[in-house]
């Protein structure tokens, strides 16, 4: 008989990996128009409103000149824009345009697809169950995020 995961591992280990097996399955599985890593930067600056390009490098944990790099392919695919920072003239905020906002919708859309007809295939009791544990771990993302502007 196998371990179970709390003998085994953290729940928050196990929650990980299946999070990333799960996102490798839609990611694998899924034609985008944009590769994935410009999907996600997409995603954050979405997450994060406008932002800096520093902040972004930080946030994605590579270079400066790597997420300019980045930055300037979504901008010229039109689905970023720079504006100037209020807060200092000299620095610049990358926003996500409305171009933007719909290829994520696309690509939260067709990643979902992949998922769906397994959620579907799913019994009654275990959809509920995965929809509640949807819930839970909106809460604690909003709690994580809370307790980390206040940190």
């Amino acid at each position: 008989m196998p371990p179970s995961p709390s003998t085994r591992a953290s729940l928050g280990v196990d929650l990980l990996g299946v999070v990333t097996r799960l996102n490798r399955l839609a990611t694998q599985r899924t034609r985008l128009a944009v590769p994935w890593a410009q999907a996600r930067l997409l995603g954050t600056i979405e997450d994060q409103g406008p932002t800096r390009i520093s902040d972004l490098a930080a946030l994605d944990h590579c270079s400066q000149p790597t997420m300019t790099m980045q930055v300037r392919r979504l901008e010229d695919a039109g689905l970023v824009t720079r504006t100037t920072d209020p807060a200092d003239a000299r620095a610049v905020l990358i926003e996500i345009t409305p171009e933007g906002i719909e290829m994520l919708r696309h690509v939260r859309a067709a990643r979902a697809g992949v998922i769906d007809p397994h959620i579907a295939g799913l019994d009654a009791d275990d959809r509920r169950t995965l929809s509640e544990a949807v819930h839970v771990l909106r809460r604690l993302l909003d709690r994580a995020a809370s307790s980390a502007t206040t940190d």
